[in-house]
């Protein structure tokens, strides 16, 4: 009788429901990392095909060569220049100046979220800016950074912060009031101020949007920075698209847009990890 208790309360004497939920468990990990694993494979399937026929594309010149090249030229023309000492201060330019947009759009954009949520007057205010800034298209905003700032990284960096700031500010925004009222009342009820509840309620709970926001950051910097450097730089990967643009060099305009692909991915990878992270300890 105590072993039918045991087991109508669902208790297992036995230790099967254990071992059972764990070979269920086990089964789907190995499901799921071997999803992953095709997908990887899919992923590289894909690439080193794009590539493959790019080349042949090339070699038997099916595609303007001047216009297009090919990867084996491409790959060659940046190696040249590494060897020459000649690609990676152009690199380290661009990185730095990304870097640093990114990290002060982020922090901008998030302090004027914050600013406008304790402010629902100055929220009033500010909407319809908010919308038009965000409607403006920023390189137009170029000549007025050069002019204001003049010619160099001040306004590259500007240009990548008229980028990233208005979006983070209204992600952030929107994150800050999506969060659960009840919460806020809780907090009041206990006599919390106004900064209680920024700092316990609405901070923690959007959070995670704010991680998130960071990853859509990395992509709007090099944006940023590669229009800005389009107009002003003398140095940096923008500067060398144009610079061979000019020269007709496509194959050097194609090979600066590979590197910044993967510079632009490595950091995103990277901001992602950051993320999972955080997430995990959250």
């Amino acid at each position: 009788m105590r072993l039918k208790h045991d087991v109508a309360k669902g208790y297992d004497p036995s230790g099967h429901g254990e071992q059972l939920a764990e070979r269920v468990h086990a089964s789907y990990m190995r499901q799921r990392r071997k999803v992953r694993t095709f997908v990887l494979m899919t992923q590289v399937a894909i690439l080193l095909g794009s590539i493959g026929l790019w080349e042949i594309a090339g070699r038997l010149k099916w595609i303007d060569v001047l216009l297009f090249s090919y990867p084996s030229k491409i790959v060659g023309l940046l190696w040249d220049n590494l060897l020459e000492g000649e690609l990676l201060p152009h690199v380290g330019v661009t990185v730095v100046e990304t870097i640093f947009g990114f990290l002060l759009g982020t922090l901008c954009g998030t302090s004027l979220a914050a600013i406008i949520w304790w402010s629902p007057f100055l929220a009033k205010v500010l909407d319809p800016y908010i919308v038009v800034l965000n409607s403006m298209p920023k390189v137009a905003l170029g000549p007025i950074f050069i002019v204001a700032i003049g010619p160099g990284l001040g306004s590259v960096i500007a240009m990548a912060l008229a980028i990233t700031v208005i979006i983070t500010t209204l992600v952030v925004y929107s994150s800050f009031k999506e969060v659960d009222a009840n919460y806020i009342k809780v907090v009041r009820l206990f006599g919390g101020t106004r900064a209680t509840v920024f700092r316990r309620v609405i901070l923690p709970a959007s959070f995670p949007t704010i991680v998130s926001t960071l990853k859509v950051n990395v992509g709007l910097a090099w944006v940023g920075v590669i229009v800005g450097e389009f107009l002003v730089a003398k140095q940096g990967l923008g500067y060398l698209i144009i610079y061979g643009f000019q020269v007709f060099n496509f194959t050097l305009v194609i090979g600066s847009l590979f590197v910044i692909a993967i510079a632009a991915t490595l950091m995103y990878q990277a901001v992602a990890y950051m993320e999972s992270k955080l997430s995990g300890r959250l």
